[in-house]
């Protein structure tokens, strides 16, 4: 049995738009925009820390996503996620990398107090959802300063 031609018009125009839906697809699940990124050496030069803050943009998937890494300097290997934090928007200038975007949307500020510790300090709430407290012989610390700004508006 042969189809006919509206079955066979039917099955074009289907593929016509599956393959317009893949082409869509393709185009928009490229890399989020970074809005902000730094980085800190350490005293003695072996370890970078490098932040950035990515977001994402969507229809139920929108999110502010800011990324704090650990990287020795002497070696090829890739830089280790040591802290993960959830920020709170908007952001100041959206999808734009920015120095508006500075910190991140929650002030992110690194600081190695000696070759071997890391001080991160960040605010506005974020949710903190990885926390690395020590890896190849460095100290991180992490601290929510929003926490003690409630303290004195109370």
């Amino acid at each position: 049995m042969k189809p006919d031609a509206d079955t066979r018009a039917a099955i074009r125009c289907a593929a016509f738009l599956f393959a317009i839906g893949l082409c869509l697809l393709g185009t928009s699940c490229g890399s989020p925009p970074t809005i902000w990124k730094a980085e800190a050496r350490s005293p003695d030069g072996l370890w970078v820390a490098s932040v950035e803050t990515i977001q994402n943009g969507g229809f139920g998937s929108a999110s502010i996503d800011t990324v704090v890494y650990v990287q020795r300097t002497n070696r090829s290997e890739p830089p280790t996620e040591v802290l993960g934090l959830s920020c709170h928007g908007p952001a100041p200038r959206p999808y734009v990398l920015d120095k508006a975007n500075a910190g991140g949307t929650i002030d992110l500020m690194m600081k190695w107090v000696t070759a071997s510790h890391l001080e991160v300090t960040y605010d506005n709430h974020p949710d903190l959802y990885l926390q690395v407290v020590r890896i190849g012989g460095i100290d991180i610390s992490a601290l929510d300063l929003s926490s003690e700004k409630d303290k004195v508006a109370r």
